[in-house]
């Protein structure tokens, strides 16, 4: 392999952030086109990447960069302006990502939210370098409009109560990142900018710290991405990319929106592509390039066919052979079929450590891409959920038939979590009973299913509990018997557990003593006594006096399989002292019955 040829190419920039956190807002500011307002809703609906000449740079940053370290040598910046952090997932490039550095937009007035933590959690898995943008510091009350220049003056001109406010917020978010691992703070604060993260406060509205923002990417860029920016000159190296999405263009037909990370794409190459049953052989038939500045998925001029294509750079790829082919996976050239068979190993190999199909009893999962599925995945991993199956693409017939299975060993993980992927029309007629979470937030899928989860097994247990003889330990108080038998009427003391109307009674040595036909509280009936309550119940069977005595302790008789349930799925249910109890219980009751509980 030949030596890094001294140039480098322009870094990957992903832009991530909570929904509503500005993320298009300060892309728009950056391009100084509108493409904010022809999207719905005003939130960001498809994937774009555009790209910044340095010469563009240079007009926007001016003499901030002088302090970016040494002579700036990268050509631009390729930025990828990703909905939530799905396009991000898929920019996966061999256990890494293919982004080279992130700017993880937040709102100042929210702080960091589930999609931002989330977006974090990726980027500290896939070792991605990032810098936080502050947006919207100009809703902090008491902003004075119309203020421009640098970003340090315009801070000093404003309101003393307005920085103190700044202050506090960025205090906050600086104490959130902290508790994910990093160390982070003002990029005007920063001392060390590879152990700590900047923040740098921006109003994408107001165009306010656009500059510095950039001059920090470019500064980190260059001085610490300089290795893996190197281009290789080496003659025949193939071009190696991600397909980030499948695209229908009219006038053109279907296309793949690709990032190229390595090499040089040229129409007429062969490359590999990979679908559900596999890699393929398939033919560049056309490129298309965005011009600089203009965003690929909503241009103002028509897409520039070209002939090569260089990394690193967003392209559209025509083939004939685009059907089926999963967002996430890998494009690559090859030369002869000794590549190409290496190409497919590698790429099925890949596949087949995401996309699985077990007899194991877990939950079934679905994604929209390779780099959904895998993301969702590992947080499915990190919070002890199993998998049955997981897969790219909608939820379908299959998939519920498949959940039901689950359903007759374990109910609570008979469930269908689905990040980017919606529910088929020939699915819905079939749900019933099976809970489906879809959610374009990982994070929300998989808190929808556990809050689900917990609850079912709440309610469950509190069923099956209301249908079982509870543990339950008394003490027949002194002085208080009331009528002798038929019922016995006498007052006791909860020493533990809940005692219940309709339960059977029994001595501390094992006798049964009777059922328990009513329990009050100066003449009201009550459903329950718990312990420390001090209630008159009427027993049917004992004669006081003689079966029961002042000062007895008596239990509660629940049967084997009701003892052997509240110790073994119900355990979690008992209390402290329903479980002392119920260990009593136990152990009274084995000495006549040694499997009682068992």
């Amino acid at each position: 392999m030949s030596e890094p040829s001294g140039q480098l190419r322009q870094p990957v920039v992903v832009v991530l952030g909570h929904v509503d956190s500005g993320k298009t807002s300060l892309l728009d500011a950056l391009r100084g086109t509108a493409v904010q307002a022809r999207e719905v809703g005003g939130i960001t609906q498809e994937i774009g990447a555009s790209f910044f000449p340095m010469e563009t740079l240079f007009t926007i940053c001016g003499p901030l960069l002088n302090r970016a370290g040494g002579e700036l040598e990268i050509p631009g910046l390729l930025m990828i302006d990703t909905p939530g952090h799905a396009v991000f997932s898929n920019l996966r490039l061999r256990g890494g990502s293919a982004a080279d550095i992130a700017i993880v937009v937040v709102d100042v007035l929210k702080g960091l939210e589930n999609q931002t933590l989330e977006s974090i959690d990726i980027l500290k898995q896939r070792k991605v370098p990032f810098l936080i943008a502050l947006n919207k510091v100009d809703m902090i009350k008491g902003w004075k409009k119309g203020s421009k220049g640098p970003l340090l003056q315009v801070m000093k001109d404003q309101y003393p109560e307005w920085n103190d406010e700044l202050e506090e917020r960025l205090y906050n978010v600086v104490g959130g990142v902290s508790r994910l691992g990093f160390q982070a703070d003002a990029y005007y604060r920063v001392k060390d900018f590879r152990q700590q993260v900047s923040v740098v406060p921006v109003s994408a509205r107001a165009r306010a710290g656009i500059p510095e923002l950039l001059a920090m990417l470019i500064g980190l860029s260059q001085q610490f991405l300089k290795g893996r920016l190197a281009l290789h000159v080496e003659k025949g190296r193939r071009a190696r990319g991600i397909i980030l999405e499948l695209q229908e263009e009219v006038g053109i037909g279907e296309t793949a929106n690709v990032i190229l990370t390595e090499g040089v794409l040229r129409v007429g190459d062969p490359i590999a592509l990979v679908r559900k049953d596999g890699a393929f052989k398939s033919k560049v038939k056309a490129l298309f390039m965005p011009k600089p500045l203009d965003e690929m998925r909503d241009p103002r001029d028509k897409f520039t066919p070209v002939e090569s294509v260089n990394a690193a750079a967003g392209v559209k790829l025509l083939t004939p052979d685009l059907s089926g082919v999963i967002a996430g996976t890998t494009v690559a050239s090859f030369s002869g079929d000794d590549q190409f068979q290496s190409i497919k190993k590698e790429m099925e190999h890949e596949l087949s450590n995401i996309v699985m199909r077990t007899d194991n009893m877990g939950v079934i999962v679905k994604a929209g891409s390779v780099g959904g599925l895998e993301a969702l995945l590992r947080m499915l991993e990190e919070r002890g959920v199993p998998v049955r199956q997981a897969d790219i693409g909608d939820i379908s017939k299959n998939d519920i038939v498949d959940a039901e299975v689950v359903g007759e060993h374990d109910p609570y993980l008979a469930a269908i979590l689905g990040f980017d992927a919606k529910v088929l029309p020939e699915a819905k007629e079939f749900v019933g009973k099976t809970p489906i979470f879809v959610s374009g937030i990982i994070y929300e899928v998989i808190d929808n299913y556990v809050n689900w989860s917990v609850s079912k097994r709440d309610q469950d247990e509190r069923a099956a509990l209301s249908g079982l003889t509870r543990p339950c330990k008394l003490k027949a108080i002194p002085g208080a018997f009331f009528r002798r038998n038929d019922p016995a009427v006498f007052g006791v003391e909860v020493l533990g557990g809940r005692l219940r109307p309709k339960v059977k009674l029994m001595s501390s040595e094992g006798r049964e003593l009777g059922t328990v036909e009513q329990v009050q509280d100066e003449g009201k009936t009550l459903a329950e006594a718990k312990q420390g309550d001090k209630v008159a119940i009427s027993v049917d069977g004992p004669t006081l006096g003689r079966q029961v005595k002042e000062n007895d302790e008596i239990y509660t008789m629940p049967k084997s399989h009701e003892a052997k349930l509240l110790r073994t799925k119900l355990l979690g249910s008992l209390s402290q002292d329903e479980l002392e109890a119920l260990n009593d219980i136990v152990r009274i009751r084995s000495t006549s019955d040694p499997l009682y509980g068992f």
